[in-house]
């Protein structure tokens, strides 16, 4: 089916960006939040993230028009009845995300692909809030999906061909290049990402080196952009602890058991940059 329109649900970290990078590919896009004060504060980090762009250079202020012309936010699910594909980008909470695909299996037209931006639920237990299992599909994009080229599509047990290969040229059009992965607990990065972090995490814990010889060590020693405790406080210690308690639960591997520390510094507020504090302080 032809792709016109896009609604995102959530207009937070990842919603606000899939909806900017949507638009900014041509898509017309419909992106909801909870309420109003929600909304505003998306779509001003919209505006925001824009900005720096034309500044850089990266788009005129005639383009950056258009974009923000193709972008409409709105309250609730109503207006997703006019979509042809909903990518659901709220908080990692499978009741939550169920809910919705079963207002939107009711909202959206039957031919609808409904997408989810999970990073560890499973699409099979979405697709089952719903009449249409076969279109219903992950696309997991990355943080900050402007500028993270990868997009992990994850088919589901009986999502279709058509399905996958139509949310395929969807990331391919929003310039994204996609890997596809098993509905399988972290799909492809996070399964591979999350005992990384921990690892580190643990490292430090124990004393072994201070965060910083950590994270110099992982930069220059395996060059990484940047190293894992600092990953960790860009991804969220909550969100960190939130998909390790997912993978250690499905696959009880000791790798992904988190340690102490990690619990004790969620339990303390202390989730990385979007709150000021994780391992360093973002404060300054």
């Amino acid at each position: 089916m032809s792709i016109q329109t896009i609604g995102v649900i959530g207009c937070g970290l990842m919603g606000s960006g899939i909806a900017e990078v949507a638009a900014r590919s041509g898509f017309q896009v419909i992106v909801s939040e909870a309420n109003e004060g929600f909304l505003q504060s998306g779509m001003t980090r919209i505006d925001k993230s824009l900005g720096r762009a034309v500044k850089k250079g990266k788009l005129s202020t005639e383009e950056m028009a258009g974009i923000k012309g193709r972008i409409t936010g709105v309250v609730g699910l109503d207006a997703f009845a006019a979509v042809d594909l909903v990518i659901e980008a709220v908080s990692e909470n499978l009741d939550l995300k169920q809910s919705i695909f079963k207002a939107l299996n009711e909202i959206t037209r039957p031919d609808v692909i409904l997408a989810s931006n999970t990073s560890s639920i499973s699409i099979a237990a979405l697709a089952a809030a719903t009449t249409r299992p076969d279109k219903v599909v992950g696309m997991h994009f990355f943080n900050p999906v402007p500028v993270m080229a990868l997009l992990e599509l994850v088919r589901g047990i009986l999502t279709s061909d058509e399905t996958l290969a139509t949310v395929r040229e969807v990331g391919e059009s929003m310039g994204k290049t996609p890997v596809v992965a098993k509905d399988s607990p972290g799909f492809i990065v996070n399964r591979l990402l999350i005992p990384f972090l921990l690892d580190a995490i643990r490292m430090y814990e124990s004393g072994l080196a201070s965060k910083e010889d950590i994270d110099t060590g992982v930069k220059l020693g395996l060059n990484h952009p940047m190293g894992p405790l600092t990953l960790a406080d860009f991804v969220g210690l909550d969100t960190t602890l939130f998909v390790a308690d997912v993978l250690y639960d499905e696959y009880g591997d000791p790798n992904f058991k988190a340690p102490p520390l990690l619990r004790q510094m969620v339990a303390a507020g202390l989730t990385g940059r979007k709150t000021g504090r994780g391992f360093y302080d973002w404060r300054k």
